[in-house]
């Protein structure tokens, strides 16, 4: 039986020789002993010794050592060096999510819940009522123009409270917070979010793995009716990711969490900050999503565990959600300036894209060519890496269809009045020819928003949730068009061609990793 890394008993300690954080080109240590893991809905395990999954969507094929540890791993936590380094790879790699034992979720864990706010006392208070008086708290009210009103809730909860005299934003007021923290762990709370009794003590349970700096709850709306405005945001909030499990990484499904609720190892943010503030404060939006990004260069592993939920309090009028949509899309052009490379708003495999093209260019016979070339090749590469070709049309076929639904999305955030002039101008060419250019158009703009309304959004009806989703993109895009002229780069708006089909990396031990790009 392996032992467990240093700290990984009690959440909020490192488990890293200083508290400095992981090392660059280290060996990455196992998972815990304790920890369980669950093959994520979608991981498939094909032919007895592959499992296909994750994000991006690769096959690791495992040698027989692999399929003893995994055998371990579905009976039980991990006991054995092999399958802590498997249950590692497998939860890198998004084919599995960890389950950190029963000690670490029964734990209290050490920590500071700091809660930036700018008036609204009301929320405020119903924030400071919900934490409740389990673990410490620290208000910074960040420059309100009554801050009486906010002494007098803080001191009406039992927190400790820190006046700006100027208004920062949120990421200048989190760090004026974290100067006076010094527990292993900080709860970082927005003044307009509700948190549920016991979120800090599951979410710090996964803080049990050394590796892990950053755990996110499931940002949610408020339950219960309102305005169309409200009933939109409640079906695809902008601060919602969905309700699947997922580890952090940039160009991924889940590629960053927001700070309106998370929870941070100390010594972790110290390390990204190095000599600097933990949030740059030149980002007035999206200072959180290069904090998370600055963790993940730096090593670190972020979770996203949507099984615990935050309820968000949020504009309810469609100006109020439009405009904070088009404030989101600003942060676009500055943070691909701080990441470049992270930042894409669509990849392109070629015969997809050529199949998607064609069909909207109305050619059947080309559009047909391309799926087929799609799986042909597909095939061949699979077949190459001598993996079960089983599932190859089926995973064409699926590329297709993203690939369409992603261009949707992307003409209808950075190219609205190209497709507006293309609906309505007469054109040329026969009147059926017309009428197949504006079906196409139809289908850009309104395949995204119907197939997400059709897995789930149901609170509105079709034609208003669509109508919300291309007004939502249209803000968004426009944010993302005025930050890059301000930054004066394209690189948020500049689509990616991914040329290669199958990367294959080989890697010791127990799994020869090949991954579906």
């Amino acid at each position: 039986m392996t032992a467990a890394p240093r700290g990984a008993g009690r959440p909020g300690s490192t488990g890293v020789p200083g508290g400095t954080g992981p090392r660059a080109g280290a060996t990455v240590p196992p998972l815990p002993a304790g920890f369980g893991i669950e093959l994520d809905p979608a991981t498939k395990q094909l032919g007895g010794d592959v499992l296909f999954g994750g994000t991006p969507a690769r096959a690791m094929r495992l040698s027989a050592a692999g399929l003893v540890a995994l055998a371990e791993l579905r009976a039980g936590p991990v006991c054995s060096a092999p399958a802590g380094v498997l249950a590692r790879r497998l939860t890198d790699a998004g084919l599995a999510h960890p389950r950190p034992p029963a000690a670490a979720v029964a734990a209290i864990p050490d920590v500071t819940v700091l809660v930036p706010v700018r008036d609204r006392p009301a929320a405020l208070n119903q924030c400071l009522a919900a934490v409740g008086g389990r673990f410490p708290v620290l208000v910074v009210d960040d420059g309100s123009a009554a801050p009486e009103a906010t002494a007098r809730i803080a001191a009406r909860r039992g927190a400790v409270l820190i006046r700006r005299a100027e208004s920062g934003g949120p990421g200048a007021a989190r760090n004026t917070g974290l100067a006076g923290i010094g527990t292993d762990i900080v709860a970082f709370l927005d003044s307009d979010c509700a948190p549920p009794p016991g979120w800090i003590e599951r979410l710090a349970a996964h803080l049990a793995d050394p590796l892990v700096a950053a755990v996110a709850p499931r940002i949610v709306a408020p339950a219960g009716p309102g305005s169309a405005a409200a009933r939109y945001a409640a079906a695809r909030g902008s601060l919602d990711l969905g309700g699947a499990e997922a580890r952090v990484v940039p160009m991924t499904r889940v590629s960053y969490v927001p700070t309106a609720a998370l929870l941070v190892r100390r010594s972790a943010l110290l390390s990204a900050a190095g000599a600097g503030p933990v949030f740059d404060p030149a980002l007035r939006y999206g200072e959180d999503v290069d904090l998370i990004w600055r963790l993940h260069e730096a090593g670190w592993r972020i979770r996203y565990a949507p099984d615990v939920e935050v309820p968000h309090d949020g504009p309810c009028t469609w100006p109020g959600l439009l405009s904070r949509r088009f404030r989101y899309g600003t942060s676009a052009a500055p943070l691909a300036r701080r990441h470049p490379g992270q930042i894409a708003p669509l990849v392109l495999h070629p015969w997809p894209a050529a199949a998607v093209a064609a069909a909207l260019a109305g050619r059947p016979a080309l559009a047909a060519a391309a799926v087929a070339g799609s799986w042909l090749t597909l095939g061949r590469s699979v077949r190459r890496a001598g993996l079960p070709a089983e599932g190859v049309a089926a995973g064409a076929a699926t590329a297709v269809r993203q690939t369409w639904l992603g261009a949707g999305r992307y003409a209808t955030q950075f190219a609205a009045p190209a497709l507006a002039l293309a609906l309505v101008a007469p054109g040329g060419g026969s009147r059926a020819r017309r009428w197949a250019r504006r079906a196409a158009v139809a289908s850009l703009l309104l395949g995204p928003p119907i197939d997400t309304w059709r897995r789930g959004s149901r609170d509105l009806g079709p034609a208003p949730f669509a109508a919300g989703c291309i007004a939502d993109d249209i803000a968004y895009g426009s944010g993302v068009w005025a930050g890059c002229a301000r930054a004066r780069t394209l690189a948020p708006v500049t689509p990616k061609v991914s040329w290669r089909p199958l990367r294959v990396t080989r890697e010791r031990n127990t799994a020869d990793e090949q991954h579906v790009v």
